[in-house]
This record gives structure tokens, C-alpha cells and sequence, in this order.
């Protein structure tokens, strides 16, 4: 059981991470380059500044990713913690920096928790950051058993869903979801400058939306994207093959529309020079429905409740439901013929069912986490 931690670098992740051990009575230290950091976190209650002369459990490392394996080696020499791990968005070339470098590269798990926020520092750090969110983990083939459920735990404690992979994948989905959108957006954000002033009066949400993930700071991301380069330099192709259709497509309909304003000749309805572009909109159209309907399978989980027998017990079952915050039309009732038994089925937030379970089998119900059903409702509200 983890009782003691340390967070070296006190930025939004690390200051969100001692915030949300803490409130499970972990005590948590915290180190940092730059004093005020780690006492701006210390102040929002994430820890205390400066290390004990003996082990923690487990040390977070939260520093750029170029850093990360400097910083590993010079804490497993100073004996800081039994276990550590890190949250560079950066992978597999980490991990073999750890296996020439580490002292003991089996107390390490790489991680990365998949949360952020516009802003950054440790004001901007949250204790419920972490909560429904995937954590993924990249553990070694020398990776010890104990190094792993201390930093499930400590997981646990921050509320999120931890998803094991190998470190390349990382590298190359991260690339695609996450580093490349952040370019685009910066992108799309450096247009605005060669915008007039008046035309800012006209831009509304869409805007926002697309620009709201453009880089603040821009060390963090050089580091970043150095690190993960041909992956997201891989992504980055792809989306300029699409920018060329799409720019080939606008200039041919340009010219068209130049060249029937100056004949007398029909005017072409332009359909067929359009089918490239809207080939392009589609794919994207298709792409955010895919997107949304993993998230949610992603982040679900269905539970099975068996109702009792006699009159009353289904509302029963419903009031005690509605208490988990369960509500009656999130629920699809399923009879059984073979057995002649009627049972319940929901849908919930992936990281809440394990307890759900738990609190109807003390509540005496017989329930169990099962695998999707079709026709289950979306997730309930918890």
C-alpha cells in the first residue's frame, strides 16, 4: 500500500497528481527546479516541499521527456523512491534510454495520463484531473510486479483508467490524436495574425474550437515533438496529401467559375471537380462519428443486476439504483426463459462500475460486471 510519494516537477500534471493522492492520506513531497512552483503546489495542499532522508513508496516524475531519463538516474542513485514512473506523452525512445541508463531499470513503468487543460502551472492544477481518464502504461519486459501495483494504485487514486501498451504504439497513436492536432491548431492560430482587426469581430466558436489546443508553451512541444518527430511528421504527411486535394479542388473551381463569368458558353454546375473535396468532408464527417462512438464504448461498462422474486423488489432494486445515481431509464430489463429469471442491465462510466458491484452485493443484490449488450442506453450521469 502506498503511504508516501514524491512529485518531482510541480507543473499541472505533477501538482493534479499530489492533489488527488493526498486526499487518500498519502503523504506526498515535492521537488522542483524552481522553488515557487513547488511551493505554489505545497499551498494548494499537493504536498510538502523537499524530500525525507528515507525511500517513498513511489516518485512521479513529471518533467519534459527530454529530461526523463537524466532525472530517473540521478533519483535511483539518491536511493528517492522504491518505484518510480513518469508522464512524458513520449514512449519508446524513453524506454530505451531507462534500459542503458537506470540503475535499476525494473523499479521503472513508463506512463502518460491522457488529461490536460488549456492552462498551465501549478495553479491550473486540479485534484479530480485524472478522474474517468485513460492512464496508460508502458512496462518492460524487466518491469517487476511490485513497481506495477504501486503505480496502479496510485492510478487508482487519481480516478483514472489505466490502459497497458507497448511504446511505440504510444508514440504512434499520441502522434496522431494529440501531437499532430496540437501543430494544426497552432497553425491555424499563427493564420489569425495576417487577419484585420475587424475581421476578429466575426469569429465565434468555430474558432475557438479550432484553435484551442494551440501550443502555449512552445519548449514543452519543441521537446515533444523532437522526441515523437517521425510519427507525428507520419500524420502530418498524410493530412498535406488532403490539403493538396482539397486546394487542387478550390483552384479548379475558381478557374471555372473565372471562365464562365467571362463566356457566353453554359455554366458547369462544377459537381464532378467537387468530388474530391467532398470525398475529403466525408472521410472527416465519418472519422468524428468513429471517434465519439469509441470514446464511449471506451469509457463504459455494463453491469447485470438478477431482480428477486416477489412483488416490489424490481422498484426496490430501482430506488437503490437511483441512489448509485442510476437512473431508471438508463435501464433495460432482460428475461430469461431457460432459467425464468428476470435481471436488469446498465450502462456506467467504466471507473465507477467495479464499485457499483460492490455496493449492490452489500446491499444483497446479485450483480456482475458483464460485456455490452446492444440496446443498452448510453452511460448514466455519475
Amino acid at each position: 500500500m502506498i503511504r508516501t510519494m514524491a512529485v518531482v516537477g510541480t507543473g499541472l500534471i505533477g501538482t493534479s497528481i499530489g492533489l488527488a493522492v493526498s486526499r487518500h492520506g498519502v503523504k506526498v513531497q515535492l521537488l522542483d527546479k524552481e522553488e515557487v512552483a513547488a511551493r505554489t503546489a505545497a499551498a494548494l495542499g499537493a504536498g510538502v516541499v523537499g524530500a525525507s532522508d528515507e525511500p517513498v513508496d513511489l516518485a512521479v516524475i513529471a518533467v519534459p521527456p527530454s529530461a526523463v531519463g537524466d532525472v530517473l538516474a540521478k533519483l535511483q542513485a539518491r536511493g528517492l523512491a522504491r518505484t518510480y514512473t513518469d508522464v512524458a506523452s513520449v514512449k519508446a525512445q524513453l524506454a530505451g534510454e531507462v534500459q542503458q541508463s537506470a540503475a535499476t531499470p525494473s523499479s521503472y513503468v513508463g506512463g502518460h495520463p491522457l488529461a490536460a487543460r488549456e492552462q498551465c502551472g501549478p495553479l491550473a492544477a486540479r485534484a479530480d484531473l485524472f478522474e474517468d481518464r485513460s492512464w496508460v502504461l508502458t512496462p518492460s519486459e524487466t518491469t517487476s510486479q511490485d513497481a506495477m501495483n504501486r503505480v496502479l494504485e496510485m492510478i487508482a487514486m487519481c480516478g483514472a483508467v489505466p490502459v497497458i501498451m507497448d511504446g511505440r504504439a504510444h508514440d504512434e497513436a499520441v502522434a496522431l490524436t494529440s501531437h499532430a492536432p496540437h501543430v494544426v491548431a497552432s497553425l491555424m492560430a499563427a493564420r489569425i495574425q495576417h487577419g484585420s482587426r475587424e475581421s476578429f469581430r466575426l469569429a465565434g466558436q468555430g474558432l475557438h474550437d479550432v484553435t484551442r489546443m494551440a501550443v502555449r508553451d512552445t519548449g514543452l512541444w519543441s521537446d515533444i515533438l523532437r522526441a515523437n518527430a517521425p510519427a507525428v511528421a507520419g500524420v502530418l504527411r498524410g493530412l498535406r496529401d488532403d490539403l493538396t486535394t482539397l486546394l487542387t479542388t478550390l483552384d479548379d473551381v475558381s478557374d471555372v467559375s473565372d471562365v464562365s463569368d467571362v463566356s457566353d458558353a453554359p455554366r458547369d454546375d462544377g459537381s464532378r471537380s467537387l468530388a474530391p473535396m467532398v470525398d475529403v468532408l466525408n472521410r472527416g464527417a465519418a472519422g468524428l462519428a468513429a471517434i465519439r462512438g469509441w470514446q464511449a464504448a471506451d469509457r463504459q461498462a455494463h453491469v447485470e443486476v438478477q431482480v428477486a422474486e416477489g412483488p416490489g423488489q424490481l422498484i426496490r432494486l430501482l430506488d437503490a439504483l437511483k441512489a448509485l445515481h442510476v437512473e431508471a431509464e438508463d435501464v433495460v430489463p432482460r428475461y430469461s426463459t431457460e432459467e425464468g429469471s428476470l435481471a436488469i442491465t446498465f450502462a456506467v462510466p467504466a471507473v465507477h462500475a467495479g464499485q457499483i458491484v460492490l455496493e449492490l452485493g452489500r446491499a444483497g443484490w446479485s450483480a456482475e460486471s458483464v460485456a455490452p449488450v446492444p440496446g443498452v442506453p448510453c452511460s448514466a450521469r455519475i
